[in-house]
């Protein structure tokens, strides 16, 4: 990846760094459970971005 990248490239790269965490404790703690995994997660290596 170059560099010198486009500023709006870059929005979309961090955006995608910071959905790719994932989901806070209290959130399964609030749904008992039932909310454990974040469907949006990505892995760098099996998925590719499409910026």
């Amino acid at each position: 990846m170059s560099r010198n990248k486009p500023a709006g490239k870059k929005i979309r790269l961090g955006k995608a760094i910071k959905t790719n965490s994932p989901i806070p404790a209290w959130v399964i703690l609030k749904t008992n459970g039932k909310v454990r995994i974040n469907p949006v997660r990505r892995n760098w290596r099996r998925n590719s971005l499409k910026v």
